[in-house]
Protein backbone atom coordinates (compact mmCIF):
# COMPACT_ATOMS: atom_id res chain seq x y z
CA UNK A 1 0.00 0.00 0.00
CA UNK A 2 3.11 2.35 0.70
CA UNK A 3 4.71 1.90 -2.43
CA UNK A 4 1.68 2.45 -4.62
CA UNK A 5 1.12 5.62 -2.25
CA UNK A 6 4.35 6.46 -3.07
CA UNK A 7 3.88 6.19 -7.23
CA UNK A 8 0.75 7.83 -6.88
CA UNK A 9 2.52 10.77 -5.07
CA UNK A 10 5.93 10.89 -7.79
CA UNK A 11 3.63 10.85 -10.61
CA UNK A 12 1.10 13.57 -9.37
CA UNK A 13 4.48 15.46 -8.98
CA UNK A 14 5.53 14.75 -11.93
CA UNK A 15 2.35 15.90 -14.19
CA UNK A 16 2.56 19.17 -12.20
CA UNK A 17 6.23 19.50 -12.83
CA UNK A 18 5.71 18.54 -17.03
CA UNK A 19 2.62 20.61 -16.58
CA UNK A 20 4.70 23.90 -15.27
CA UNK A 21 7.28 23.12 -17.72
CA UNK A 22 5.23 22.64 -20.74
CA UNK A 23 3.97 26.88 -19.48
CA UNK A 24 7.61 28.07 -19.25
CA UNK A 25 9.45 26.25 -22.30
CA UNK A 26 8.83 27.30 -25.56
CA UNK A 27 10.29 28.40 -28.61
CA UNK A 28 9.86 32.04 -27.52
CA UNK A 29 11.53 32.62 -23.59
CA UNK A 30 9.41 33.77 -20.63
CA UNK A 31 10.58 34.43 -17.42
CA UNK A 32 8.94 31.83 -14.47
CA UNK A 33 8.03 34.97 -12.36
CA UNK A 34 6.30 36.49 -15.76
CA UNK A 35 4.54 32.95 -16.30
CA UNK A 36 3.23 33.09 -12.58
CA UNK A 37 1.60 36.58 -12.95
CA UNK A 38 -0.06 35.83 -16.00
CA UNK A 39 -1.74 33.15 -14.63
CA UNK A 40 -2.71 34.19 -11.47
CA UNK A 41 -4.00 37.99 -12.49
CA UNK A 42 -0.68 39.94 -12.26
CA UNK A 43 -0.13 40.00 -16.43
CA UNK A 44 -1.40 43.64 -16.43
CA UNK A 45 2.54 44.70 -16.41
CA UNK A 46 3.95 41.98 -18.31
CA UNK A 47 4.44 42.10 -22.17
CA UNK A 48 1.45 41.41 -24.44
CA UNK A 49 2.53 39.11 -26.61
CA UNK A 50 3.73 36.56 -23.53
CA UNK A 51 -0.02 36.90 -22.09
CA UNK A 52 -1.32 35.63 -24.99
CA UNK A 53 0.84 33.26 -25.61
CA UNK A 54 0.72 31.78 -22.04
CA UNK A 55 -2.62 32.13 -21.78
CA UNK A 56 -4.09 31.51 -25.46
CA UNK A 57 -1.08 28.90 -26.48
CA UNK A 58 0.66 27.04 -24.15
CA UNK A 59 -2.34 26.87 -21.27
CA UNK A 60 -4.73 24.76 -23.39
CA UNK A 61 -1.96 23.12 -24.96
CA UNK A 62 -1.02 21.60 -21.61
CA UNK A 63 -4.23 20.57 -20.63
CA UNK A 64 -5.15 19.21 -24.17
CA UNK A 65 -1.76 16.77 -23.58
CA UNK A 66 -2.85 15.86 -20.32
CA UNK A 67 -6.52 14.86 -21.15
CA UNK A 68 -5.74 13.51 -24.72
CA UNK A 69 -2.41 11.17 -22.83
CA UNK A 70 -4.91 9.97 -20.08
CA UNK A 71 -7.54 9.13 -22.82
CA UNK A 72 -5.38 7.18 -24.99
CA UNK A 73 -3.36 5.41 -22.10
CA UNK A 74 -6.87 4.05 -20.36
CA UNK A 75 -8.01 3.16 -23.53
CA UNK A 76 -4.98 1.43 -24.43
CA UNK A 77 -5.61 -0.56 -21.01
CA UNK A 78 -9.41 -1.16 -21.26
CA UNK A 79 -8.68 -3.05 -24.55
CA UNK A 80 -5.11 -4.46 -23.13
CA UNK A 81 -7.80 -6.50 -20.53
CA UNK A 82 -10.81 -6.51 -23.03
CA UNK A 83 -8.84 -9.00 -25.93
CA UNK A 84 -6.48 -9.93 -22.83
CA UNK A 85 -3.28 -9.46 -25.22
CA UNK A 86 -0.52 -6.88 -24.06
CA UNK A 87 -0.50 -5.41 -27.85
CA UNK A 88 -3.64 -3.84 -28.06
CA UNK A 89 -4.43 -0.75 -28.20
CA UNK A 90 -6.44 2.29 -29.50
CA UNK A 91 -5.56 1.41 -32.91
CA UNK A 92 -6.11 -2.43 -32.85
CA UNK A 93 -9.88 -2.21 -33.87
CA UNK A 94 -9.62 0.37 -36.43
CA UNK A 95 -11.22 3.18 -34.44
CA UNK A 96 -8.37 5.31 -35.32
CA UNK A 97 -8.06 4.76 -38.87
CA UNK A 98 -11.57 5.22 -39.57
CA UNK A 99 -11.08 8.54 -37.99
CA UNK A 100 -8.32 9.24 -40.43
CA UNK A 101 -10.54 8.02 -43.20
CA UNK A 102 -13.29 10.29 -42.79
CA UNK A 103 -10.73 13.00 -42.18
CA UNK A 104 -8.92 12.37 -45.73
CA UNK A 105 -12.70 12.58 -47.39
CA UNK A 106 -12.83 15.82 -45.89
CA UNK A 107 -9.38 17.06 -46.87
CA UNK A 108 -8.80 15.23 -49.84
CA UNK A 109 -11.96 14.64 -51.84
CA UNK A 110 -14.46 17.42 -50.45
CA UNK A 111 -11.68 19.79 -50.53
CA UNK A 112 -13.24 21.29 -46.85
CA UNK A 113 -10.29 22.84 -44.70
CA UNK A 114 -12.81 23.82 -42.17
CA UNK A 115 -11.84 22.57 -38.47
CA UNK A 116 -15.16 21.53 -37.57
CA UNK A 117 -15.95 20.27 -40.17
CA UNK A 118 -12.58 17.97 -39.85
CA UNK A 119 -13.65 17.29 -36.22
CA UNK A 120 -17.24 16.12 -37.31
CA UNK A 121 -15.17 13.95 -40.59
CA UNK A 122 -13.00 12.44 -37.72
CA UNK A 123 -15.99 11.72 -35.15
CA UNK A 124 -18.05 10.01 -38.07
CA UNK A 125 -15.42 8.24 -39.43
CA UNK A 126 -14.81 6.74 -35.95
CA UNK A 127 -17.89 5.71 -34.83
CA UNK A 128 -19.48 4.41 -38.10
CA UNK A 129 -16.19 1.72 -37.58
CA UNK A 130 -16.98 1.46 -33.64
CA UNK A 131 -20.86 0.71 -35.13
CA UNK A 132 -20.10 -1.94 -37.00
CA UNK A 133 -17.77 -3.13 -34.23
CA UNK A 134 -19.99 -3.24 -32.04
CA UNK A 135 -22.55 -5.33 -34.00
CA UNK A 136 -20.04 -7.87 -34.41
CA UNK A 137 -19.09 -7.88 -31.11
CA UNK A 138 -23.04 -9.18 -31.30
CA UNK A 139 -22.26 -12.28 -32.99
CA UNK A 140 -18.90 -12.86 -32.34
CA UNK A 141 -18.63 -14.33 -28.81
CA UNK A 142 -14.65 -14.87 -28.93
CA UNK A 143 -12.66 -11.49 -28.26
CA UNK A 144 -9.19 -13.09 -30.87
CA UNK A 145 -12.46 -12.90 -33.40
CA UNK A 146 -13.72 -9.40 -32.78
CA UNK A 147 -9.81 -8.46 -32.33
CA UNK A 148 -8.87 -9.95 -35.80
CA UNK A 149 -11.95 -8.04 -37.25
CA UNK A 150 -10.99 -4.48 -35.95
CA UNK A 151 -7.53 -5.30 -37.20
CA UNK A 152 -9.15 -6.30 -41.10
CA UNK A 153 -11.24 -2.74 -41.02
CA UNK A 154 -8.24 -0.84 -39.85
CA UNK A 155 -6.51 -2.51 -42.98
CA UNK A 156 -9.68 -1.26 -45.55
CA UNK A 157 -9.89 2.08 -44.33
CA UNK A 158 -6.05 2.43 -44.88
CA UNK A 159 -6.78 0.84 -48.48
CA UNK A 160 -8.99 3.50 -48.92
CA UNK A 161 -7.19 6.15 -47.60
CA UNK A 162 -4.17 5.22 -50.00
CA UNK A 163 -6.55 5.36 -53.05
CA UNK A 164 -7.49 8.55 -52.28
CA UNK A 165 -4.32 9.60 -51.61
CA UNK A 166 -3.10 8.29 -54.80
CA UNK A 167 -5.52 10.89 -56.94
CA UNK A 168 -5.62 13.73 -54.95
CA UNK A 169 -2.80 16.73 -55.24
CA UNK A 170 -0.08 17.17 -53.80
CA UNK A 171 -1.21 19.94 -52.16
CA UNK A 172 -3.83 18.16 -50.73
CA UNK A 173 -2.20 15.14 -49.72
CA UNK A 174 0.70 17.45 -47.99
CA UNK A 175 -2.61 18.51 -46.11
CA UNK A 176 -3.65 15.37 -44.83
CA UNK A 177 0.02 14.38 -43.90
CA UNK A 178 0.86 16.93 -41.57
CA UNK A 179 -2.83 16.64 -39.48
CA UNK A 180 -1.41 12.93 -39.40
CA UNK A 181 1.59 14.07 -37.74
CA UNK A 182 -0.45 14.59 -34.42
CA UNK A 183 -0.58 17.83 -32.65
CA UNK A 184 -1.90 19.31 -29.22
CA UNK A 185 -1.42 23.38 -30.45
CA UNK A 186 -5.05 22.74 -32.23
CA UNK A 187 -7.04 22.62 -29.28
CA UNK A 188 -7.68 26.46 -28.49
CA UNK A 189 -9.38 27.91 -25.45
CA UNK A 190 -12.72 28.22 -27.45
CA UNK A 191 -12.22 24.61 -28.72
CA UNK A 192 -10.66 22.94 -25.14
CA UNK A 193 -14.36 22.79 -23.12
CA UNK A 194 -15.20 20.45 -25.89
CA UNK A 195 -12.44 17.75 -26.18
CA UNK A 196 -12.43 18.33 -22.23
CA UNK A 197 -15.82 17.12 -21.88
CA UNK A 198 -15.85 13.94 -24.07
CA UNK A 199 -12.30 12.84 -22.88
CA UNK A 200 -13.53 13.72 -18.82
CA UNK A 201 -16.53 11.47 -19.65
CA UNK A 202 -14.63 8.70 -20.99
CA UNK A 203 -12.39 8.54 -18.11
CA UNK A 204 -14.90 8.78 -15.54
CA UNK A 205 -16.64 5.63 -17.10
CA UNK A 206 -13.09 4.02 -17.23
CA UNK A 207 -13.33 4.20 -13.44
CA UNK A 208 -16.49 3.01 -13.21
CA UNK A 209 -15.45 -0.21 -14.67
CA UNK A 210 -12.83 -1.20 -12.07
CA UNK A 211 -14.72 -3.88 -11.02
CA UNK A 212 -16.11 -6.05 -14.08
CA UNK A 213 -12.39 -5.21 -15.57
CA UNK A 214 -10.44 -7.21 -12.64
CA UNK A 215 -13.47 -9.98 -12.73
CA UNK A 216 -12.71 -10.47 -16.30
CA UNK A 217 -9.10 -10.94 -15.66
CA UNK A 218 -10.69 -14.30 -14.25
CA UNK A 219 -12.09 -15.39 -17.05
CA UNK A 220 -15.36 -15.04 -18.75
CA UNK A 221 -17.22 -17.74 -16.94
CA UNK A 222 -15.54 -16.52 -13.39
CA UNK A 223 -16.55 -13.17 -14.04
CA UNK A 224 -20.19 -14.34 -15.32
CA UNK A 225 -20.38 -16.23 -11.46
CA UNK A 226 -19.75 -12.80 -10.02
CA UNK A 227 -22.57 -11.00 -11.61
CA UNK A 228 -20.62 -9.18 -14.71
CA UNK A 229 -23.05 -9.26 -18.17
CA UNK A 230 -20.09 -10.22 -20.11
CA UNK A 231 -21.79 -9.28 -23.35
CA UNK A 232 -22.99 -5.49 -21.81
CA UNK A 233 -19.48 -5.03 -20.61
CA UNK A 234 -17.68 -5.74 -23.63
CA UNK A 235 -20.04 -2.94 -25.30
CA UNK A 236 -19.21 -0.48 -22.68
CA UNK A 237 -15.51 -0.77 -23.14
CA UNK A 238 -15.72 -0.62 -27.12
CA UNK A 239 -17.97 2.45 -26.47
CA UNK A 240 -15.69 4.33 -24.04
CA UNK A 241 -12.47 3.59 -25.37
CA UNK A 242 -14.01 4.60 -28.87
CA UNK A 243 -15.44 7.71 -27.57
CA UNK A 244 -12.06 8.56 -26.01
CA UNK A 245 -9.82 7.47 -29.22
CA UNK A 246 -12.37 9.43 -31.67
CA UNK A 247 -12.40 12.78 -29.24
CA UNK A 248 -8.47 12.58 -28.98
CA UNK A 249 -7.85 12.05 -32.66
CA UNK A 250 -10.54 14.28 -34.13
CA UNK A 251 -9.05 17.37 -31.98
CA UNK A 252 -5.15 16.19 -31.99
CA UNK A 253 -5.35 13.99 -34.80
CA UNK A 254 -3.86 10.21 -34.66
CA UNK A 255 -1.08 9.60 -31.59
CA UNK A 256 1.32 6.64 -31.90
CA UNK A 257 2.87 4.38 -28.72
CA UNK A 258 0.69 6.37 -25.85
CA UNK A 259 -2.00 3.86 -25.39
CA UNK A 260 0.14 0.58 -26.69
CA UNK A 261 3.22 2.01 -24.18
CA UNK A 262 1.51 3.11 -21.24
CA UNK A 263 -0.40 0.57 -19.36
CA UNK A 264 2.81 -1.54 -19.67
CA UNK A 265 4.95 1.37 -17.67
CA UNK A 266 2.12 1.31 -14.88
CA UNK A 267 2.24 -2.18 -14.92
CA UNK A 268 5.95 -2.00 -14.03
CA UNK A 269 5.37 0.63 -11.73
CA UNK A 270 3.01 -0.82 -9.95
CA UNK A 271 3.78 -4.68 -10.23
CA UNK A 272 0.22 -5.74 -10.30
CA UNK A 273 -2.71 -6.36 -12.46
CA UNK A 274 -5.45 -5.09 -10.10
CA UNK A 275 -6.96 -2.32 -11.71
CA UNK A 276 -7.87 -1.00 -8.51
CA UNK A 277 -4.39 0.76 -8.69
CA UNK A 278 -3.69 0.32 -12.22
CA UNK A 279 -6.36 2.48 -14.05
CA UNK A 280 -5.61 5.63 -11.69
CA UNK A 281 -1.57 5.21 -12.27
CA UNK A 282 -2.52 4.73 -16.40
CA UNK A 283 -4.15 7.77 -16.48
CA UNK A 284 -1.50 9.95 -14.47
CA UNK A 285 1.39 7.77 -16.72
CA UNK A 286 -0.51 8.95 -19.87
CA UNK A 287 -0.82 12.55 -18.60
CA UNK A 288 3.11 12.58 -18.01
CA UNK A 289 3.87 11.11 -21.13
CA UNK A 290 2.00 12.92 -23.38
CA UNK A 291 3.19 16.36 -21.70
CA UNK A 292 6.63 14.98 -21.66
CA UNK A 293 6.40 14.44 -25.43
CA UNK A 294 4.82 18.03 -26.05
CA UNK A 295 7.84 19.59 -24.53
CA UNK A 296 10.14 17.79 -26.65
CA UNK A 297 8.74 18.43 -29.71
CA UNK A 298 10.06 21.96 -29.09
CA UNK A 299 13.64 21.94 -30.47
CA UNK A 300 16.16 24.30 -28.34
CA UNK A 301 17.24 27.62 -29.47
CA UNK A 302 15.16 27.45 -32.48
CA UNK A 303 11.66 28.23 -33.62
CA UNK A 304 11.31 24.92 -35.39
CA UNK A 305 8.96 22.20 -34.02
CA UNK A 306 8.85 18.35 -34.32
CA UNK A 307 6.09 16.49 -35.42
CA UNK A 308 4.66 14.73 -32.03
CA UNK A 309 4.62 11.44 -33.87
CA UNK A 310 8.31 11.93 -34.14
CA UNK A 311 8.85 11.69 -30.37
CA UNK A 312 6.43 9.17 -29.39
CA UNK A 313 7.90 6.39 -30.88
CA UNK A 314 11.10 6.82 -29.30
CA UNK A 315 9.37 6.67 -26.17
CA UNK A 316 6.88 3.89 -26.67
CA UNK A 317 9.09 1.67 -28.81
CA UNK A 318 11.57 0.82 -26.55
CA UNK A 319 9.07 -0.01 -24.07
CA UNK A 320 7.47 -2.48 -26.32
CA UNK A 321 10.56 -4.23 -27.24
CA UNK A 322 11.61 -4.28 -23.41
CA UNK A 323 7.90 -5.91 -22.91
CA UNK A 324 7.66 -8.41 -25.56
CA UNK A 325 11.49 -9.49 -24.43
CA UNK A 326 10.72 -9.27 -20.75
CA UNK A 327 7.14 -10.79 -21.14
CA UNK A 328 7.36 -13.67 -18.50
CA UNK A 329 8.65 -10.85 -16.13
CA UNK A 330 5.42 -8.59 -16.09
CA UNK A 331 2.55 -9.27 -14.34
CA UNK A 332 -0.21 -9.15 -16.76
CA UNK A 333 -3.89 -10.94 -16.55
CA UNK A 334 -3.59 -13.43 -13.76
Amino acid sequence: MRKHTATYTVLILCVLLLFAGNLVYGAVQIPLRSVFNILFGGGASEKATWTQIVLQSRLPQAITAILAGASLAVSGLLLQTLFKNPLAGPSILGISDGANLGVALVMIYFSAGSYLTTIFAAFVGAFVVLIVIILFSRKVHSNVMLLIIGIMIGYLASSVISILNYHASADKVHQYVMWGMGDFSGVSVEKLPYFASFAIAGIIVSLLLIKPLNALLLGDYYASNLGVKIKRTRIIILLCTGVLTAATTAFCGPISFVGLAVPHIARLLLGTSNHKQLVPVTILSGSCIALLCNMLTIIPGSNAILPLNAITPIIGAPIIIYVIVNRKNIQYFN
